[in-house]
């Protein structure tokens, strides 16, 4: 027997950085399988070709820096990274949207910051943001879920309008768009916003067809997957509860008080915690430890801080999901959260003079 000693901080759980990463691919592949199955396959090409360009950046860069990129890959971060971008955008989106942005994610935040545990914020989201501005049209361009959509499209056809923008029966990705009363279908979250600019009620919304019991059709049982995901994270003890409590209950409130306030305006809490990748954000891509808050209060602060913005920018942005913007703006006050919310050194409390 051995015995090491090891400055902190001290990980009882006795994972390496590989094993933590890999766990957390096994608990989010569940939703993207999910996804897969409502909204076709190109969330899983799109997996594939983040995952190959992540890897190809990182070795690259890795081999220009003089340091060992085999050891950096087999620790899996870039493929999360590839894995939180892939199922970000939309599934039909063109095959360089995932070329680019993970390019971004592994050059610019992570590789220019000087690597794994240095980047100051979430690789992938800080990518969907570039992306999200840089081409509004292709990252906005969601499919109808499978069951009302016209016109379905099987591998052969997504790998056609990924790479062609069409398939192989000559359907270009707007005829795919449309839903089965031969209108374009949107997200949930962005067809309420919508037909509250256009003064209809969130109630009146609902009637819209991509709608079933209140939520949107297959985005229910994809946040279902996630949450079911980020509940085996808490058990493995590969993230803390703090910041996903923090950000569901910061959002829940909020929804809940305006909800009330007007009901016609504002739509439901579980509308907002079960639309959009919600749950994704809450367990996989907050709880991130390289980018959010080091203490457990800091944590709280940081979480509820995401949920505040990811209501306010749903409700009074001009985007109707928020996740990566509320992210990347709360990655910026985490040095602030860490200094106020810091741990007092042992016997060293506050005088009571």
């Amino acid at each position: 027997m051995t015995f090491r000693i090891a400055s902190s901080p001290h990980q009882h759980s006795q994972r390496d950085t590989g094993q933590l990463m890999r766990l957390v691919i096994w608990c989010a592949l569940p939703g993207l399988l999910i996804q897969s199955w409502f909204f076709g396959w190109g969330s899983l090409i799109h997996f594939m070709l983040a995952t190959m360009t992540a890897i190809i950046t990182e070795a690259a860069i890795l081999e220009i820096r003089k340091r060992n990129f085999e050891v950096a890959i087999k620790d899996c971060s870039a493929i999360l990274t590839a894995l939180l971008l892939a199922v970000s955008i939309p599934p039909f989106a063109p095959w360089w949207i995932s070329v680019i942005g993970t390019f971004f994610a592994i050059a610019i935040v992570k590789q220019l910051y000087g690597g794994l545990g240095f980047n100051l914020f979430n690789p992938a989201m800080a990518a969907y943001v570039v992306l999200l501005i840089s081409f509004p049209v292709q990252m906005t361009a969601w499919l109808p879920p499978s069951s009302i959509a016209m016109h379905s499209a099987d591998l052969i056809d997504s790998l056609s309008v990924i790479f062609t923008q069409y398939s192989t029966d000559g359907y270009s990705l707007g005829q795919l768009q449309n839903g089965i009363d031969g209108h374009t279908m949107a997200t949930p979250l962005d067809q309420v916003k919508t037909d509250l600019t256009l003064g209809l009620t969130y109630n009146e919304s609902l009637n819209n067809p991509i709608f079933e019991s209140g939520l949107g059709i297959g985005w229910l049982w994809i946040n279902i997957a996630y949450l079911a995901g980020g509940i085996v994270l808490l058990k493995q003890k590969a993230i803390n509860w703090h910041i996903p409590v923090g950000m569901l209950g910061a959002l829940a409130l909020l929804a809940l008080l305006f909800n009330w306030y007007d009901a016609d305006q504002f739509a439901s809490p579980l509308f907002h915690l079960f639309s959009g990748g919600i749950m994704l954000g809450a367990f996989f891509i907050a709880t991130d430890p390289v980018s959010a808050a080091t203490t457990d209060k800091g944590r709280l602060i940081f979480g509820a801080s995401i949920g505040m913005w990811i209501f306010l920018i749903r409700n009074f942005g001009g985007y109707p999901d928020a996740i990566a913007f509320a992210v990347i703006i709360m990655n910026m006050a985490v040095p602030l959260i860490d200094y106020y919310f810091r741990p007092r050194t042992y016997g060293h409390g506050r005088s009571k003079s």
